[in-house]
């Protein structure tokens, strides 16, 4: 079993930034892929980005590509989102997942590819 618990959301200018963390708890999150999902009002979840258990590979959506970046510490099951350059666009709730450990294969941007979710962190961004 795998607990998650997002941090760091809040209210940015367009052009400013913000760091998301995503603290885990539970063996599995240490063998497991994971990633940061958002959903925007009368939206579906879409995906941000996700990361190895290793964090040697990466996955970025192409919205976000070049303006954020994701990082995880292996030994303290940490999670962050760096999110730079914000655009009103990137309001949303943001949501930490990880797949059930030991992951391995492709990464993957399919919301339903993952096991276990946060309770979500609201990014707003005004313009």
């Amino acid at each position: 079993q795998v607990q998650l618990v997002e941090s760091g959301g809040g209210l940015v200018q367009a052009g400013g930034s913000l760091t998301l963390s995503c603290a885990a708890s539970g063996r599995d999150f240490i063998s497991a892929y994971a990633g940061w999902f958002r959903q925007a009002p009368g939206k579906e979840r879409e995906f941000v980005a996700a990361i190895t258990w290793s964090g040697s590979a990466t996955l970025y959506a192409d919205s976000v590509k070049g303006r954020f970046t994701i990082s995880r510490v292996y030994s303290e099951n940490i999670m962050d989102l760096q999110m730079n350059n914000l655009e009103p666009e990137d309001t949303a709730v943001y949501y930490c997942a990880s797949e059930k450990g030991p992951t391995m294969g492709p990464l993957l941007s399919d919301p339903s590819g993952y096991d276990y979710w946060g309770q979500g962190t609201q990014v707003t961004v005004s313009s």
